[in-house]
């Protein structure tokens, strides 16, 4: 899809600051436990005086202060260039060529597009889901914030907790070292929930092609809304024995790297459902094609992290699924995303919609 008009900026500047959020609800997954999000802020500058914003959760502190450092680097580059993000892409990707537009390249090369995306529609007083040619209609959202490994006593009390802000759909995180043990707390809380209640479960890559099989099969009978990333993520065969198998459908792709990456698993039919990170699909341009590549197809796409701006995305991809909701970002923001009887509607504000809390960030500052 493209924009009704671009306005003519260009960039002056681009700022970042690390800041480092308390989770509501303390998540522990089968590669980490983790109390506090790492967010890096971004705020791109232009002659014009409009300014793009986009952020990015870098997993560790570390990978916030290197991403920082590239798009230091890229900011130099690009200092001066029209905010065009198609050529500034291209531009960038060559720049990065020999270090490899992967990880924590991708991801810095990602917060730029989107910043510029952002300022774009900023610029034309107009919401990025509009500015990109779709609409605010509220969009089916899941609760991602905890249900991380525990208990199944304190998984099913959390579940239901997750639930009070007006959702009706949760993710619980499964691959305890004992099957025995994800089948009981997926017992508990499917019962805490009712039926009515979507459960996603993820396995963040934590298991084995047979170990994957025989576990989804166990959760058959408890109405799991689908199965996600329980191998490695590169394992496209792998994940095709897995859909093949099991009757609960597969969920994959929010580490895929780059839109291209998304035919390699409709091809290999490796998943029934999609999930783009918008930051590791190359931010709104690398969005855009990935999630029309999955449509051709007519596979369901839903969003990774970052809900504040992958509600835009969501709102104009041909094939849109679920959007993932964590309130990792509430902090630092003036105004949070709205959640209405399970949905959530792109905000009706310029852009993105961002607006940083100077208190929030002052408070959570790490850098």
């Amino acid at each position: 899809m493209t924009s009704v008009a671009r306005p003519l900026l260009h960039i002056s500047a681009i700022r970042t600051r690390f800041v480092k959020v308390p989770m509501k609800f303390p998540l522990g997954t089968t590669a980490a436990r983790m109390t506090a999000a790492p967010l890096l802020l971004i705020d791109l500058e232009t002659k014009e005086g409009v300014v793009g914003r986009s952020y990015l959760f870098c997993y560790r502190d570390s990978g916030a202060r290197a991403i920082a450092e590239v798009i230091r680097e890229a900011a130099e580059l690009i200092n001066g260039m029209e905010a065009a993000p198609g050529k500034i892409a291209e531009f960038l990707g060559r720049r990065y060529a020999l270090l490899g537009v992967t990880g924590v390249a991708r991801m810095a090369l990602a917060a730029i597009d989107i910043a510029l995306w952002d300022a774009l529609a900023v610029a034309a007083d107009m919401p990025l889901a509009t500015f990109l040619g779709g609409n605010l209609d509220p969009l089916p959202a899941y609760n991602s914030d905890g249900l991380g490994l525990m208990p199944a006593k304190d998984a099913a009390e959390e579940a239901i907790r997750l639930l009070e802000p007006g959702f009706n759909a949760v993710k619980l995180r499964l691959g305890h070292a004992d099957a025995r043990v994800d089948l009981e707390v997926a017992t508990a809380v499917r019962a805490a929930l009712g039926n009515d209640v979507a459960v996603m479960v993820d396995y963040n890559q934590g298991l084995t092609v047979p170990d994957a099989i025989q576990r989804g099969r166990a959760l058959d009978g408890l109405n799991i809304y689908w199965l996600e990333e329980q191998i490695r993520h590169s394992d496209l065969a792998g994940y095709a024995a897995i859909a093949a198998a099991l009757e609960t459908p597969v969920q994959l792709g929010e580490n895929l790297d780059g839109p291209d990456s998304v035919f390699d698993v409709v091809a290999n039919r490796a998943a029934d459902y999609l999930m783009l990170d918008i930051a590791r699909i190359g931010g709104v341009s690398g969005w855009l094609r990935g999630a029309a590549i999955a449509a051709a197809r007519g596979v369901p796409v839903s969003t990774h992290l970052f809900p504040e701006i992958s509600i835009h995305l969501l709102a104009v991809t041909p094939t849109a699924h679920w959007l993932e909701y964590t309130s990792w970002a509430d902090s630092i923001l003036e105004e949070p995303l709205q959640i209405v009887d399970g949905k959530i509607a792109p905000p009706n504000r310029p852009g993105l919609g961002l607006q940083w809390s100077k208190a929030g960030i002052e408070r959570c500052r790490a850098d």
